[in-house]
């Protein structure tokens, strides 16, 4: 099996779940395998960099994060197409996708992550896409999108978002570790 398709089996068929030890897992896979990380968070708000630099030794590999919370700063600082989303909206595969690679490019990383999502309205309007959330990862020119729906609190939504990043994120470094 060549790389590629590796890499998107590799993705399809992880697991998300968080254990104790996802993050001390990345962190060592990262420094060992010498590759930085970057993200761009709407949905998890600082989330997903709280927990990749909560990791000692962090600063050897995590370079930055944008939160791009507004639809403005996805496009002014991630490169986000303002046609995408127009035609996508700020929830969707093409706009995560985007965002992860505006990213990588901006920090010049080997990876990124980008989250977007609906963790729950405080006015009741879009209750039917509550807990709706895309990840996208960006390991060089390979790129994935998943789709998930969890359900739960606002709090609930955001960390297992999180957790869906850095289940991915740890199983294609495991899978580059292998080689």
């Amino acid at each position: 099996m060549d790389n590629d398709h590796l890499f998107q089996s590799c993705l399809d068929e992880a697991e998300v779940h968080y254990d104790k030890k996802l993050d001390s897992d990345i962190g060592r896979l990262l420094s060992r395998l010498s590759l930085t990380i970057s993200v761009a968070e709407s949905l998890t708000g600082g989330l997903l960099a709280k927990r990749l630099t909560d990791i000692p030794g962090s600063s050897a590999y995590f370079i930055g994060g944008i939160v791009c919370y507004h639809s403005r700063i996805k496009v002014q600082l991630c490169g986000v197409l303002p046609e995408t989303l127009k035609r996508n909206g700020p929830v969707s595969e093409a706009t995560a996708r985007e965002m992860a690679m505006g990213v990588r490019n901006l920090m010049k990383t080997d990876i990124s992550i980008a989250t977007t999502g609906f963790a729950g309205p405080s006015d009741g309007s879009n209750q039917e896409n509550v807990g709706l959330s895309y990840v996208a990862h960006v390991f060089g020119q390979k790129e994935k999108v998943k789709r998930f729906s969890f359900e739960g609190t606002r709090h609930v939504v955001r960390e297992e978002t999180v957790n869906a990043a850095l289940s991915y994120l740890r199983q294609y470094l495991l899978m580059l570790s292998d080689q």
